[in-house]
């Protein structure tokens, strides 16, 4: 896919453009982006663990922007397979911030690069993931970062509507509920949601005045799992959803940070607009697909 226009200010890639954040930062990049032609790469048009394919197309295109979206993100995956999580979230990652040494890179990292024992973090807070996934998304943060032209990006949980309709956690638990199950949320797990709708206009707001570093972006909220659940059983009251409160610590598998919230001061100093938490998110646009 691609949006072109004639300022030939240099092409911008957008990886993982059929995943959550991907999609948004292509939907929106009419209204927000800086004046570029848009080149948006799925799974389907560039296996990022095909190095040669990667380099060949790269270097054919030249891109001047990266927005790496693309990763193995879901925790039990990485969990139960992770040679192949570092695969592509460290050695692709690393490869593609190589190839744009001399490009403006921005890459999304993840708070759960935390052990939650803090909550409300900055930047300079120190990393100790519980997951393979926070292992992958550490070691690639790394990388990145030894490219002082490069940004890492660390979010929080996104809602919005997928392209397939069930990848963003909202449509998830309306999955459940439409089933007519009880979902059991963790009243003791607290993250930062934030809108992709949000993310996106953020993150090209970044790009247009590109300037390295590690940089936090989330919603302004600090919420449980329990507290998000009932805001989305409130916003559809037709699905009569049925929640159940549970703990993060009857979870078995990997352990679960409790609270890594997002202090999100240093970008919001360079943003035209207050990042909202979800609460006034959702009451302040009714028709976002929450």
């Amino acid at each position: 896919m691609r949006r072109d226009d004639t300022a030939g200010q240099g092409r911008a890639w957008i990886t993982g453009a059929a995943g959550l954040i991907g999609s948004y930062l292509v939907r929106l990049a009419e209204k927000y982006a800086p004046p570029c032609p848009i080149i948006a790469l799925t799974r389907a048009d560039l296996d990022l663990t095909d190095f040669v394919a990667v380099e060949r197309r790269f270097l054919a295109e030249r891109p001047r922007l990266v927005l790496h979206c693309a990763a193995m993100s879901k925790t039990l995956e990485c969990q139960a397979n992770p040679a192949q999580a570092r695969r592509i979230n460290v050695e692709a990652t690393a490869h593609l911030a190589a190839l744009a040494a001399d490009a403006d890179f921005i890459f999304f990292s993840s708070d759960l690069v935390f052990d939650g024992r803090k909550g409300n973090y900055v930047e300079t807070d120190a990393v100790n993931p519980l997951s393979v996934y926070g292992e992958t998304k550490v070691e690639a943060e790394a990388v990145v970062s030894a490219n002082s032209r490069h940004v890492v990006v660390r979010t929080s949980l996104n809602s919005g509507a997928s392209l397939g309709g069930g990848s963003a956690y909202n449509e998830q638990f309306r999955a459940v509920w439409m089933e007519g199950k009880t979902l059991k949320l963790f009243h003791d797990e607290y993250r930062s949601p934030i809108s992709a709708t949000v993310t996106a206009r953020a993150v090209w707001e970044l790009a247009a005045r590109p300037q390295g570093g590690l940089w936090h972006l989330a919603g302004a909220e600090r919420l449980s799992r329990l507290q998000i659940g009932q805001l989305l059983a409130a916003r559809h009251p037709e699905l009569a959803a049925r929640i159940e409160s549970g703990s993060r610590r009857e979870y078995h598998g990997a352990p679960r940070p409790e609270d890594t919230s997002l202090n999100c001061a240093k970008i919001q100093l360079h943003l035209s607009f207050s990042l909202p938490g979800l609460t006034a998110w959702l009451r302040e646009n009714p028709a976002d697909p929450f």
